[in-house]
């Protein structure tokens, strides 16, 4: 057997690495530099910020994509659909679990019944994409790569299908595409959904579509992620261009200048994240990892320490960067569930600030991850799979 297909590949865990510190950024933003517009407003917006908010739209997709792909890839090692099935879909649960309670405990500071929400995003798109792909992988493959195309390219279709006009299910509409909305339970309690579940389920079974792919000869994978990565590009800026399908808002010249049509031209819907958003995202993620699978320095054995352990970063960085926050501005003070009125009096948004919190904590949680994953990969705790 050849080295490809019996030894752990590092490109996944490079570029997992990559925007894991890439969402670190986006979220220390949230919480030492929020502007009291959104970064992608291009009425209010500077071009430093917009592509600060920009570079994180690549970590969604990609999450998604290869926690398909390391389904795969770990139906491959157990060569067992029951076992695989099973394990996706504890794991799924587990996944929204935490969400529900872990990360908006995180992000809030109190429980979410006290708030009055739960606020949903990415690890409840994962989740339940999970528990869907545990029925999805005992299909043929090509059904489940057809699957997941038609929801990615298709799901645009159903924009103008409005909740209202599911009636008493309004709700699973909202769930299911809309996104954006709060869903009451009760009269004082509801769920925010950031992240609608058809176009997520669609990249996962996209990525885990992908998974046999990492087991082709390295030659062949690279020139297969050189071509796809472009070509996705390619067919990104022609559709864009024409305005033609693919995205809520179309792109248009600003009266800004230039930059600012450019900007517009960028600026991809990510709730729900649409066609144009998924291929300029994915598209580039292809290319980055036919980048990594070439290159290899002391940056990309950086990067491999975040990657090898994107759970374990994700669950714990949100308590540590609000609390860095709360120390920084005051504990009395908040910014992600917060209105601009409530935010210190002499507060002014800095960029610069944001970038040094990022490099900080970054250089610290280094060796945070380095610590979990020696521990990760030396230990056969079953627990440990879920972490």
């Amino acid at each position: 057997m050849n080295q490809s297909s019996t030894s752990r590949i590092s490109s996944p865990d490079v570029l997992r690495g990559f925007v894991i510190i890439l969402m670190a950024l986006d979220h220390i933003r949230d919480f030492f530099g929020s502007t009291p517009f959104q970064p992608e407003d291009l009425t209010q917006t500077y071009p430093a910020l917009f592509f600060t908010r920009w570079i994180t739209h690549l970590c969604a997709p990609i999450f998604v994509f290869l926690a398909g792909t390391s389904a795969w890839l770990y139906g491959n090692k157990v060569k067992d659909k029951n076992l695989l099935s099973r394990f996706l879909l504890t794991r799924g649960i587990w996944f929204v679990l935490l969400e529900f309670l872990v990360v908006n405990t995180s992000l809030m500071f109190d429980w979410p019944w006290h708030k009055g929400f739960v606020f949903v995003q990415v690890l409840w798109a994962i989740g339940c994409s999970m528990i869907i792909m545990a029925g999805l992988v005992r299909l043929p493959m090509r059904w489940i790569l057809g699957f997941g195309i038609v929801l990615i390219a298709g799901h645009n279709l159903l924009d103008g299908i409005r909740p209202e006009t599911w009636g008493n299910l309004s709700w699973l509409w909202k769930v299911m595409h809309v996104g954006g909305s709060f869903i009451p339970f009760t009269d004082s309690f509801g769920l925010i959904v950031a992240y609608p579940l058809i176009p997520w389920i669609g990249v996962m079974a996209l990525g885990y579509s992908f998974g046999p792919i990492m087991r082709w000869e390295p030659a062949r994978r690279q020139s297969f992620l050189w071509k796809c990565g472009l070509g996705i590009q390619v067919f990104f800026v022609v559709l864009r261009a024409t305005n033609w399908y693919g995205d809520l808002q179309d792109w248009s010249p600003q009266e800004r200048g230039g930059i600012y049509s450019f900007l517009s031209f960028l600026n991809a819907t990510k709730y729900p994240p649409s066609l144009l958003y998924l291929c300029m995202t994915l598209g580039l993620g292809a290319l980055l990892l036919w980048l990594f699978e070439r290159w290899k320095s002391p940056v990309t054995s950086f990067l491999q320490v975040y990657g090898q352990v994107p759970f374990f970063f994700y669950i714990i960085h949100f308590s540590l960067v609000h609390l860095l926050s709360k120390l920084y501005y005051g504990w009395e003070y908040d910014f992600f569930f917060s209105s601009p009125d409530s935010w210190p009096k002499d507060y002014v948004p800095n960029l610069g600030l944001v970038y040094l919190v990022w490099a900080l904590f970054i250089s610290a949680m280094y060796f945070v991850c380095r610590w979990y994953g020696n521990y990760k990969f030396s230990h056969t705790h079953w627990w440990l799979k879920y972490l």
